[in-house]
Formats: C-alpha cells, sequence, structure tokens
C-alpha cells in the first residue's frame, strides 16, 4: 500500500504536492536537506532527512513557521476563530486586510496570513511594490481550516530551522553532508507570462542566472543541488552542466480554472558526479 502524502496547510502557486514521489526520488541521501524557496514546504513534509534548514524571503510566512513550530496548540486555536461564517465576508476580509498592512504584531500577522490564504482571492500571496499585502477577497462559501495539516507541519518542524534570508546566503551555509532543493519562482513560459513577484522583490533572468551558478558552485563542493522550473530555452541553457529530466504538472492554481492544463517541467540534478563526467 502507497505510503500516503502530507499535504501542505497553506495553499500555495506552483506548490509541489503533485511532484513530490519524483523530486523525492531524485533527492540524494544527505544528513540535513536545504530549501532555499520552502514555500508551503510539500518537499520538507514528504522527504525523511535527519535535519532542514528551510527559508523564504516572504518574512510573513517564516514568521508563521516558526510561531506553529513553537507554540502550535495557541496558534490553531487562535486562527481557528477567523474561519468562521462572521469572517467570510469582503467587508471583514478588507478591514481585516488594512489592519494586517497596518500592524507590526509579528503573531497577530501570522494569524491573518493564514486566513487570507484561506479566504483571499486563488489562494494567492502578493504584495504591492510598498510591501502591502493586496490580494482581493475570493468569495469561497466555506473555507477549509487545515488543523490536521498544520499539527502534522508543527511536529516535523521540529526537525527544522526556518530562516528569512536571500537565496544567496542560505548556500553559503551548505556545508558537506547537505543536499539543496530549490523551487524558485517560475521563468516565464513566454515573454509577457510571468508569476515572479509574489514577495515585493521581483525574480528576474539575472536571479535564474546567479542560482543556476551558485548550483553549479555548490556541486563543485560536494553538495548536490536539485532545481525544478518550468522547462524552457532559458532554463535548458541555465541548467545545461546538470542532468535534466522532464515531467508534466497541472498548475493548481490559475486565473481561469479552464486554463489550468498541464505544463511542461524540468527537474536539473546538479550533482559532483555528473560534473565529473563532463
Amino acid at each position: 500500500m502507497a505510503k500516503q502524502k502530507n499535504r501542505a496547510f497553506l495553499k500555495w502557486a506552483g506548490g509541489k504536492y503533485g511532484l513530490v514521489e519524483q523530486i523525492a526520488s531524485r533527492l540524494p541521501d544527505a544528513d540535513r536537506l536545504i530549501e532555499p524557496f520552502v514555500g508551503a514546504g510539500s518537499v520538507f513534509l514528504n522527504t525523511h532527512y535527519k535535519r532542514y534548514l528551510l527559508n523564504d524571503i516572504n518574512p510573513d510566512l517564516i514568521n508563521l513557521y516558526n510561531l506553529l513550530k513553537a507554540q502550535p496548540d495557541r496558534l490553531i486555536r487562535d486562527a481557528q476563530a477567523f474561519f468562521s461564517t462572521k469572517h467570510n465576508s469582503a467587508e471583514i476580509y478588507y478591514a481585516l486586510r488594512d489592519e494586517f498592512n497596518q500592524s507590526s504584531d509579528v503573531y497577530y500577522r501570522s494569524i491573518l496570513f493564514l486566513y487570507f490564504n484561506r479566504h483571499g482571492y486563488n489562494g494567492l500571496c502578493r504584495y504591492n511594490l510598498s510591501g502591502k499585502f493586496n490580494v482581493p477577497f475570493g468569495r469561497y462559501k466555506r473555507p477549509y481550516f487545515p488543523e490536521k495539516e498544520m499539527n502534522v507541519f508543527a511536529e516535523k518542524a521540529q526537525q527544522a530551522i526556518f530562516t528569512c534570508l536571500p537565496f544567496e546566503k542560505v548556500f553559503s551555509k551548505a556545508r558537506a553532508g547537505n543536499v539543496i532543493y530549490c523551487d524558485p519562482p517560475y521563468a516565464p513560459l513566454s515573454k509577457t507570462a510571468s508569476f515572479t513577484s509574489y514577495a515585493a522583490n521581483s525574480f528576474g533572468e539575472a536571479a535564474q542566472d546567479k542560482l543556476a551558478l551558485l548550483a553549479l558552485k555548490a556541486s563543485s563542493r560536494g553538495i548536490p543541488v536539485l532545481i525544478s522550473n518550468h522547462d524552457v530555452p532559458l532554463t535548458r541553457k541555465l541548467y545545461q552542466p546538470a542532468c535534466l529530466s522532464q515531467m508534466s504538472v497541472k498548475r493548481s492554481i490559475s486565473q481561469n480554472g479552464a486554463l489550468r492544463k498541464p505544463a511542461a517541467e524540468l527537474l536539473a540534478l546538479f550533482s559532483p558526479t555528473e560534473l565529473d563526467s563532463l
């Protein structure tokens, strides 16, 4: 009987739940998995390393993870209070969004971040250039409260350290015996199709190029790096030194449900053995 997969408690654009078996099968053994772009954490939740270093550039996301790790019962109880009929209205949603954007209370922002994730449009996480959260109300009949998934995450989080750093700094923390999995913002499928700015900073071609270079350097130090991305000419070029494999994935978040068609996904493994064969 196949082992049941663990679902992330957050909705996430580009989440890897549908690909975790393929990704996990390509990750080498190690004592620690490092994820510079952890997102919703599907790979973390469905792999079995002794230790994890999990990073994201979004401080609201990382603060939520750290609080869930430290005080799961309190956080789950307080967050659940916002999943009521009273709170499932546009008027309340926008009032809370204004409060969130004016608040510096990390605990309160974490609770609201989860609320927005389940009540906001398409589960998107998006900020404007001023760093203000600006996702509109989603109009769901009965948003799901992920209590079970949060408890699973909180338990496994005891093996993890969560950081909020630029991805370059996370690479500098890797040591022999580690493996790195990167799920960066996607390279665009075309010049006009791009979803790279869920944080206030965009992730353009220069960043994609820097990530590929860091992966190559890490593998030359004996640290394997696996990267997932769209299969497009840019990524084929950047990941040329790696062992490449292609698969199809259905997009879970899209502007139009009818357009959620399979897209080509590329997995690129930069490993010392691959470099030796060049």
